[in-house]
Protein backbone atom coordinates (compact mmCIF):
# COMPACT_ATOMS: atom_id res chain seq x y z
CA UNK A 1 0.00 0.00 0.00
CA UNK A 2 1.83 3.84 -0.85
CA UNK A 3 2.14 5.46 2.05
CA UNK A 4 -0.84 7.82 1.13
CA UNK A 5 -3.60 5.02 1.17
CA UNK A 6 -2.32 3.26 4.93
CA UNK A 7 -4.47 4.46 7.38
CA UNK A 8 -3.58 7.67 9.47
CA UNK A 9 -4.47 6.52 13.31
CA UNK A 10 -1.89 4.08 13.75
CA UNK A 11 1.39 6.35 12.40
CA UNK A 12 3.84 8.48 14.29
CA UNK A 13 3.06 12.15 14.10
CA UNK A 14 6.32 12.52 11.98
CA UNK A 15 4.94 10.74 8.49
CA UNK A 16 1.18 12.52 9.89
CA UNK A 17 2.76 15.58 9.51
CA UNK A 18 4.16 14.57 6.61
CA UNK A 19 1.15 13.72 5.23
CA UNK A 20 -0.61 16.93 6.29
CA UNK A 21 2.14 18.98 4.67
CA UNK A 22 0.85 17.03 1.51
CA UNK A 23 -2.48 18.28 2.52
CA UNK A 24 -3.98 15.15 3.64
CA UNK A 25 -7.36 15.78 6.02
CA UNK A 26 -7.56 12.45 7.42
CA UNK A 27 -4.20 12.62 8.79
CA UNK A 28 -4.55 16.42 10.35
CA UNK A 29 -7.82 14.86 11.57
CA UNK A 30 -5.71 12.48 13.41
CA UNK A 31 -3.62 14.43 14.89
CA UNK A 32 -5.89 17.30 15.63
CA UNK A 33 -7.64 14.40 17.73
CA UNK A 34 -4.85 13.22 19.06
CA UNK A 35 -3.29 16.46 20.58
CA UNK A 36 -6.14 18.73 20.23
CA UNK A 37 -6.75 18.54 24.24
CA UNK A 38 -3.35 20.11 24.98
CA UNK A 39 -3.71 23.39 23.98
CA UNK A 40 -6.73 24.26 25.43
CA UNK A 41 -6.02 22.67 28.82
CA UNK A 42 -2.76 25.12 28.58
CA UNK A 43 -4.61 28.37 27.48
CA UNK A 44 -7.38 27.43 29.83
CA UNK A 45 -5.03 27.58 32.68
CA UNK A 46 -3.17 30.49 31.70
CA UNK A 47 -5.91 32.44 30.68
CA UNK A 48 -8.88 30.82 32.72
CA UNK A 49 -11.21 31.35 30.22
CA UNK A 50 -13.10 28.68 28.02
CA UNK A 51 -13.90 30.33 25.35
CA UNK A 52 -10.94 32.28 24.75
CA UNK A 53 -9.26 28.57 25.56
CA UNK A 54 -11.22 27.38 23.02
CA UNK A 55 -9.88 30.07 20.34
CA UNK A 56 -6.14 29.59 20.86
CA UNK A 57 -6.73 25.84 21.13
CA UNK A 58 -8.18 25.81 17.49
CA UNK A 59 -5.87 28.41 16.39
CA UNK A 60 -2.80 26.58 17.88
CA UNK A 61 -4.27 23.78 15.52
CA UNK A 62 -4.58 25.46 12.70
CA UNK A 63 -1.16 26.90 12.31
CA UNK A 64 -0.24 22.97 12.78
CA UNK A 65 -2.20 22.98 9.07
CA UNK A 66 -0.80 26.70 8.15
CA UNK A 67 2.81 25.07 8.65
CA UNK A 68 3.02 21.49 7.99
CA UNK A 69 5.19 22.04 5.09
CA UNK A 70 7.81 23.64 7.45
CA UNK A 71 8.15 20.59 10.10
CA UNK A 72 10.81 18.52 10.54
CA UNK A 73 10.91 15.25 11.80
CA UNK A 74 12.75 13.87 15.22
CA UNK A 75 12.17 17.54 16.71
CA UNK A 76 10.37 17.21 20.04
CA UNK A 77 6.62 16.33 18.52
CA UNK A 78 3.68 17.50 17.54
CA UNK A 79 2.16 18.01 21.37
CA UNK A 80 5.54 20.27 22.33
CA UNK A 81 5.23 22.49 19.30
CA UNK A 82 1.54 22.98 19.79
CA UNK A 83 2.16 23.43 23.62
CA UNK A 84 4.41 25.95 22.67
CA UNK A 85 1.71 27.88 20.32
CA UNK A 86 -1.01 27.60 23.02
CA UNK A 87 1.05 29.33 25.44
CA UNK A 88 2.71 32.17 23.09
CA UNK A 89 -0.90 32.59 22.23
CA UNK A 90 -2.27 32.42 26.13
CA UNK A 91 0.83 34.93 26.76
CA UNK A 92 -0.35 37.30 23.87
CA UNK A 93 -3.71 37.79 25.33
CA UNK A 94 -2.80 38.49 28.53
CA UNK A 95 -0.34 41.09 27.53
CA UNK A 96 -2.77 42.86 25.90
CA UNK A 97 -5.41 42.40 28.42
CA UNK A 98 -2.95 44.71 30.54
CA UNK A 99 -4.20 47.81 28.12
CA UNK A 100 -7.61 47.12 28.15
CA UNK A 101 -8.91 47.06 31.68
CA UNK A 102 -12.78 47.88 30.47
CA UNK A 103 -13.61 43.76 30.22
CA UNK A 104 -16.75 42.54 32.32
CA UNK A 105 -16.25 40.84 35.44
CA UNK A 106 -17.05 37.15 35.01
CA UNK A 107 -19.77 35.76 36.82
CA UNK A 108 -18.71 32.78 39.04
CA UNK A 109 -20.61 30.00 39.17
CA UNK A 110 -22.61 28.72 43.13
CA UNK A 111 -20.61 27.15 45.19
CA UNK A 112 -22.89 25.50 47.56
CA UNK A 113 -21.14 23.77 50.26
CA UNK A 114 -21.64 20.29 49.79
CA UNK A 115 -19.26 19.13 53.28
CA UNK A 116 -16.38 20.45 54.94
CA UNK A 117 -13.26 18.44 53.10
CA UNK A 118 -14.93 20.15 49.45
CA UNK A 119 -15.41 23.66 50.97
CA UNK A 120 -11.83 24.21 51.76
CA UNK A 121 -11.05 21.92 48.56
CA UNK A 122 -12.60 24.72 46.82
CA UNK A 123 -11.42 27.57 48.91
CA UNK A 124 -7.79 26.18 48.11
CA UNK A 125 -8.04 25.97 44.67
CA UNK A 126 -9.08 28.89 44.50
CA UNK A 127 -6.52 30.36 46.24
CA UNK A 128 -4.02 28.58 44.08
CA UNK A 129 -5.90 30.14 41.09
CA UNK A 130 -5.79 33.47 41.98
CA UNK A 131 -2.01 33.06 43.31
CA UNK A 132 -1.17 31.91 39.82
CA UNK A 133 -2.60 34.62 38.04
CA UNK A 134 -0.95 37.15 40.18
CA UNK A 135 2.32 35.49 39.05
CA UNK A 136 4.58 37.58 36.56
CA UNK A 137 3.49 35.42 33.00
CA UNK A 138 7.14 33.73 32.86
CA UNK A 139 6.24 32.40 35.95
CA UNK A 140 2.80 31.45 35.43
CA UNK A 141 4.13 29.67 32.36
CA UNK A 142 6.66 27.85 34.25
CA UNK A 143 4.10 26.94 37.14
CA UNK A 144 1.46 25.79 34.22
CA UNK A 145 4.10 24.27 32.33
CA UNK A 146 5.45 21.75 35.42
CA UNK A 147 2.52 21.30 37.70
CA UNK A 148 -0.50 21.21 35.19
CA UNK A 149 1.31 19.73 32.05
CA UNK A 150 3.62 17.33 33.48
CA UNK A 151 6.22 18.78 30.76
CA UNK A 152 9.94 18.06 32.06
CA UNK A 153 12.21 21.24 32.73
CA UNK A 154 14.16 20.48 29.83
CA UNK A 155 11.55 20.86 27.57
CA UNK A 156 9.92 23.57 29.10
CA UNK A 157 12.90 25.32 29.12
CA UNK A 158 12.95 25.12 25.04
CA UNK A 159 9.26 26.34 25.27
CA UNK A 160 9.65 29.59 26.62
CA UNK A 161 13.25 29.61 24.74
CA UNK A 162 15.49 29.78 27.32
CA UNK A 163 18.67 27.42 28.81
CA UNK A 164 17.88 24.91 31.61
CA UNK A 165 19.52 26.73 34.16
CA UNK A 166 17.56 29.93 33.55
CA UNK A 167 14.15 28.19 33.54
CA UNK A 168 14.84 26.15 36.67
CA UNK A 169 15.80 29.85 38.86
CA UNK A 170 12.95 31.36 36.88
CA UNK A 171 10.73 28.06 38.38
CA UNK A 172 12.08 28.72 41.63
CA UNK A 173 11.46 32.55 41.84
CA UNK A 174 7.80 31.62 40.72
CA UNK A 175 7.42 28.95 43.34
CA UNK A 176 8.63 31.25 46.02
CA UNK A 177 6.38 33.89 44.78
CA UNK A 178 3.53 31.36 44.78
CA UNK A 179 4.05 30.52 48.68
CA UNK A 180 4.49 34.09 49.89
CA UNK A 181 1.42 35.10 47.96
CA UNK A 182 -0.71 32.60 49.38
CA UNK A 183 0.94 32.97 52.84
CA UNK A 184 0.13 36.70 52.73
CA UNK A 185 -3.50 35.88 51.62
CA UNK A 186 -3.73 32.85 54.64
CA UNK A 187 -4.21 30.40 52.28
CA UNK A 188 -1.18 28.36 54.16
CA UNK A 189 0.28 29.09 57.22
CA UNK A 190 3.92 30.87 56.79
CA UNK A 191 5.24 28.22 59.29
CA UNK A 192 4.56 25.56 57.44
CA UNK A 193 6.23 26.48 54.34
CA UNK A 194 9.70 25.48 53.86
Amino acid sequence: MPPAAQPASGADDDSLMARVAARDAAAFGVLAERHGALPYRVAWRMIGDAAEAEDIAQEAVLRLWDRASQWRPGGSGVAAWLTRVAMNLALDRLRRRRFASDEAVPERADDAPLADAAIEAAQTERAVRAGIAALPERQRAAIVLTYYEDVPNKTAAEMLDMNLKAFESLLFRARAALRDGLAASGAINRSDTP
